[in-house]
């Protein structure tokens, strides 16, 4: 299965793709203000790619419970507007830019974003589909119910992953409408938006009935409530959390995923893989003299 954006294409069936998020927002729920300067920013989105992400999502507006007031799409690109056109030049990777409101879309693929990744599922401003199918761009929709600012309020759920399949399905079908086309779309299932931890986990465990939608799943895992209902830990320490839970699902057919720790992601991917996949590890694997033991 692949996934087309402006200017590529990932085959998801070689291996899961690591998209790095990028906050440059004062007030996210980890890493808030640490990247609110541009120039602090772009040398963070150089470092994720050196990593080895295969994108940067960035985001100007936290979408954190209790975040307050959100931003309109005129303050949102304030902040985006220093990072946007730089970031899109000098990665070797595509730039994904994280908002639901259609004029930020478009001012983002303006200056060469090549996808849009939307956390209300085209709910709130559906025009941005409009702008996505214009730019051929990739198009994230994500599963959130209500009004920006309040899109982390919990609700009551029959089985909360067939409801929130049957959300992604007829959201796919509005963003094809509109003109994206199908090959160009990811579903995300919105972990701990308008779920409890406790919902959350049961969605990963029936994460089989969004994989269904046949299209590529995003998965934003990293530090969020679940992990931190589950090992009782603040945002700053629920990076083991974080990688049990990617672990946990990494046989998820077509996957991305979405972190902040983009090397200690993929070093846990690559030991899971040689140890628990379908590959068998190279014969002639050996560790370099110079890493067998910490330098000084």
């Amino acid at each position: 299965m692949n996934f087309d954006y402006r200017g590529g294409s990932w085959d998801l069936r070689e291996r899961v793709r690591v998209v790095g998020i990028l906050n440059v927002t004062p007030d996210s729920f980890y890493d808030g203000g640490r990247y609110a300067r541009p120039q602090d920013a772009i040398a963070r989105a150089e470092a994720m790619v050196a990593e080895g992400a295969d994108s940067v999502d960035v985001g100007a507006q936290s979408t954190r419970p209790g975040a307050g007031t959100p931003l309109s799409a005129e303050d949102e690109w304030q902040r985006l507007e220093p990072v946007v056109a730089p970031l899109a030049a000098r990665l070797p990777v595509p730039l994904s830019i994280d908002t639901y409101h259609a004029e930020t879309a478009r001012r983002a693929l303006d200056q060469g974003a090549a996808i849009v990744n939307d956390v209300s599922g085209l709910t709130h401003e559906p025009a941005l589909a409009d702008h996505v199918a214009r730019a051929g761009a990739g198009l994230v929709l994500m599963h959130a119910l209500g009004v920006p600012g309040r899109r982390h309020e919990s609700r009551e759920y029959g089985d909360v992953a067939a409801e929130v399949a049957a959300f992604l399905a007829a959201r796919v079908a509005a963003a094809v409408d509109a003109g994206v086309g199908i090959d160009s779309i990811v579903v995300d299932p919105g972990v701990d938006f308008a779920k409890t931890p406790g919902q959350s986990v049961a969605l990963l465990r029936g994460l089989d009935a969004v994989v269904a939608l046949g299209r590529p799943v995003l998965l934003a895992l990293s530090r969020k409530d679940f992990v931190g209902a589950l090992t009782r830990r603040p945002p700053a320490d629920r990076g083991a959390g974080t990688l049990g839970a990617v672990a946990a699902v990494r046989y998820v057919p077509q996957q991305i995923l979405r972190v902040h720790d983009v090397a200690a992601t993929l070093d846990m991917l690559t030991v899971l893989d040689a140890v628990a996949g379908p590959d068998a590890p190279p014969a002639d694997l050996v560790l370099p003299e110079e890493l067998r033991h910490q330098s000084r």
